[in-house]
């Protein structure tokens, strides 16, 4: 498993799939990658050179923003509109969804698994309730 940016990428994959494993690069990232270090995109990543492993790094760091600072990044800003008290803000405070989806049905991604309201028909339970 070669090893970029502190990130162990998978190496029985292609190395313009192993390397969609870093977090911020995605398939035309990786494809723009593999272009500009001038490597073949089909070549497995155990097969890379240490060159071409510190070339990718390089590149990287260089002119992407990929891992803990975009993680960073992201987080700030998702702070920043929490803090303007702004409508995406309110719903990431909330936990609900920010882009517009129905939230009646679905959204189970973001509101969690269903919590039932009403009776509990248990006897067990409602002695729990109880107590």
């Amino acid at each position: 498993m070669p090893r970029v940016l502190g990130i162990n990428i998978p190496g029985r994959k292609r190395t313009v799939i192993a390397l969609r494993y870093i977090y911020g690069i995605g398939p035309a990232l990786a494809e723009r990658i593999c272009e500009e270090a001038g490597l073949d995109p089909d070549k497995k990543a155990d097969d890379l050179t240490d060159a071409e492993i510190t070339g990718i790094a390089q590149l990287l760091q260089r002119d992407y923003r990929t891992e803990g600072d975009l993680r960073r990044e992201v987080t700030q800003n998702i702070r920043r509109l929490v803090a303007i008290n702004c409508y995406r803000g309110s719903r990431h405070r909330r936990g609900l969804p920010c882009r517009g989806q129905r939230t009646k049905t679905n959204s189970r991604t973001r509101k969690g698994p269903r919590r039932t309201v009403g009776a509990v028909r248990d006897k067990a339970a409602r002695q729990a309730l109880k107590s």
